[in-house]
Formats: structure tokens, sequence, C-alpha cells
């Protein structure tokens, strides 16, 4: 009896001494709460700073303002496209568009070609492009209620109207009144070159200055209202905004006759492997197209596993000691590489407004560095964003057709 006893004591001891994994906190039920606060926890960007960012675009033509907000998702294509337009003057019309088709280019960037003053303007102004591009990814119902607001700021202050140039009407989409921008002959485009500070009346926000870009030529207290030399645009204008739906769509028909493709799809949507190493400005907008996980943060994953692999091959006598290290620095010469890539990807961060002064070719340059940055970081760790693949055509260049 006094050794039964013995035994069920002994029991009864190790049975309480073994964890109970019913009674182990679950470190995981909290953390999917605060993963998913963080998304609706924002980076947005408020009225004043859409307003800011959408001053020196929101009177553009609809279609050539959407094709903008588009590009502006890809701020190293943008810079790519203005140094190849810049280099290649001569070509023009069905030239162009031969030519555009061997570019790796998105297509919505590729339709920026036809009008360098644009595309200059958004590649000596990548800090701007980038966060219009982030704020288009992010809030596309808001950045074009913000369009449609400065565009009733223009109207009241009689700034907006009919001319030679475009067509100004106001109409109903989806139970809201909109003004819809186009050009009196569709085949023909003039950019409007304007003040923000003026066109808009008195800026109400002295802390956000209104973006400004003063185009070649433009004299400051001319007329509100200008307009560049008009532009045949063939097919290069497919995008169109939806008012209505609070986002931008494509026309199908132009889309395939510019870009040679047959897609049906009249949605779009942004492609990720057009992006590069340029990062998106949150963790929400970076897991929505596939970036959850950091280019730094994967390449540490991949030599973490290699260092163990390696320690293990030396446990068998495989390799030395030295064959690990050296592994481990190639990996972190490929982190620093890319890591300069992400870092300089932006170029020229910090200007709170566009301005006539010299900030252009530091954006460019640093672009320039973003680029040859992600170059070195694919060839030394066999890294990257995705820079050069996708693009052209098809679903996954112009997105979500």
């Amino acid at each position: 009896m006094k050794l039964l006893r013995s035994i069920v004591a002994t029991a009864v001891c190790v049975a309480l001494a073994a964890p109970v994994p019913a009674q182990t906190p679950p470190p995981s039920t909290p953390a999917p709460a605060a993963a998913a606060a963080a998304p609706s926890g924002a980076k947005t960007f408020s009225k004043e700073e859409l307003e800011q960012l959408l001053a020196p675009i929101a009177l553009y033509p609809d279609a050539l303002l959407a094709q903008v907000l588009m590009a502006s998702t890809y701020p190293l294509d943008i810079v790519a496209a203005e140094r190849w337009v810049k280099g290649n003057p001569g070509l023009k019309d069905k030239a162009l568009e031969d030519a555009l088709q061997q570019q790796p280019w998105d297509p919505s960037v590729k339709s920026l070609a036809v009008f360098p003053q644009v595309l200059t303007m958004m590649s000596e102004k990548i800090d701007w492009t980038q966060k219009l591009g982030d704020a288009f990814l992010a809030q596309q119902a808001d950045v074009l209620a913000t369009a449609q607001a400065l565009r009733n700021k223009a109207v009241a202050q009689g700034n907006l109207k009919d001319s030679k140039e475009q067509k100004v009407t106001t109409t109903t989409e989806n139970n809201q009144t909109v003004i819809k921008i186009e050009p009196t002959n569709p085949e023909v485009v003039y950019v409007p070159t304007y003040n923000p500070t003026v066109v808009y009346g008195t800026w109400p926000y002295p802390a956000y200055p209104p973006y400004y870009y003063p185009p070649p030529g433009y004299v400051a207290g001319g007329a509100l209202l200008g307009f560049t030399a008009g532009v045949i645009v063939g097919g290069a204008l497919w995008g169109n905004c939806n008012w209505g739906g609070g986002d931008v769509n494509v026309n199908v028909n132009r889309y395939n006759n510019f870009n040679k493709t047959n897609i049906s799809n009249g949605n779009w949507q942004h492609n990720a492997n057009r992006r590069g190493a340029v990062p998106y400005r949150d963790k929400g907008v970076a897991q929505q197209y596939g970036r959850g996980q950091s280019a730094n943060a994967a390449s540490r994953e991949q030599f973490r596993g290699r260092a163990e692999a390696g320690q293990q091959s030396i446990q068998r006598g495989d390799v030395s000691a030295r064959d690990v290290g050296g592994a481990g620095g190639r990996d972190s010469a490929a982190n620093r590489s890319m890591s300069s890539g992400r870092g300089d990807a932006g170029g020229g961060r910090g200007a709170s407004a566009f301005d006539s002064g010299g900030g252009g070719a530091a954006a460019r340059a640093n672009s320039s560095r973003g680029s040859s940055s992600m170059g070195s970081a694919r060839s030394a760790g066999n890294m990257g964003g995705g820079g050069a693949r996708g693009g052209g055509g098809g679903r996954g260049g112009g997105g979500r057709r």
C-alpha cells in the first residue's frame, strides 16, 4: 500500500511539473489586432497636404490628370523616361510610339513621353511625385475629391472656364456634382500653366504652401491660366477619372492601340513589379502590393539561413569557418547596397513646395544613385524589388484594366 501511495504521489508531482499548453499565454493572440490597427492608424495625408500636392495638376484635363496620377506611383520609371526623352528629341508621333514599345517602363509612364514638360516636372520634383503616388495608392477617392475641391475654387475665382483649348462642364456622377475638363479637340491636348497661389484665390493653409513648378517661359503675373503648345496625342491618353467611383479607369481601345496589346479589363491596378526599390509609405499599402517584408529583412533571412547551413557544414567538417565568414561578408555588402538603393530612390525629399530653384538636379542625382544602388544590389546579392521585371502592357503593365 505504501508503495502504491508513493507511485501515485510521484505521478501527481510529475503531472504538476509538466507544462500545460492550455495555460501558456498565447503571444500571438493580441498580435493580429495590433497588426490590423497599424494600416488604419495610418500615414494618411491630411486635407491640407492633399491640396498642397494636387494644386499644380488639378486643372489638367481629366485624361492627363489620370495619367499623371497612375505614373506617379513609379518614380524610378519617371526619371528614366525623362532622361530617355531628352536624349531622343527627334522621335515624334509614330516613331516615338514604336520606340516606346522597347522600353521597360509602366505604360502610364510611357504615355507621358508625349508630354515632355510634364515628365520633366515630375522628374525634377521627384519628391513631390513620390508623395503624390503614395497619396494616390492609399487614398484614391480622397485624391480625386481634392482635385474637385480645387476645381471648385478655381471656378469660384473665375479662373476655370471654357476656352479654345478646353471645355469645362459640370455634371452629376453617382449623385455627386463634378467639374470635368476636356480638350476642345479630343486629339489635341493643351497642358495648362498657372500659379496655384493665384488661380485658386488666397491659399488657406500657410503651413502647407502649394507645390509649384513654373514651366519654361512662364511669366509671373501673366495670364492666370495659360497653356503650352498643343500636343497631338493619338492613343497616348488612355486613362480617365471615374469621379463618381473615386478611382481611375482605362479606355481599353486607346490603351491597346498605343501599347500594342489586347486587354479587355477597364480597371486600373498598380503594378508593384515596376516600383523597384522605392519603398511604400506605410505598412498597409506595402502589404496590399506584396511588400509586407522589406528587402533588407528578406536578405537578412536569407543570410540567417545560409549561416545556419554553414554552421552545420562546419560541424560535419565540410567547410571551414572562413568560408562561412566570406558568405556573411557578401550578404552584408548586398544589404548595404540595397539599403542605399532604397534610401536614395525617393530622391530630393525635404522640399515643402515647388520653386524655380535648383532642387531638380539634386533630385535626379539622388534618383540616379538609387537606380545604381539597386543594380549593384541585384548583382551582389541577387536581390531587388523587381525593378526591371514586369511592365509593358497587359494586366501587369498597366495594372487593373
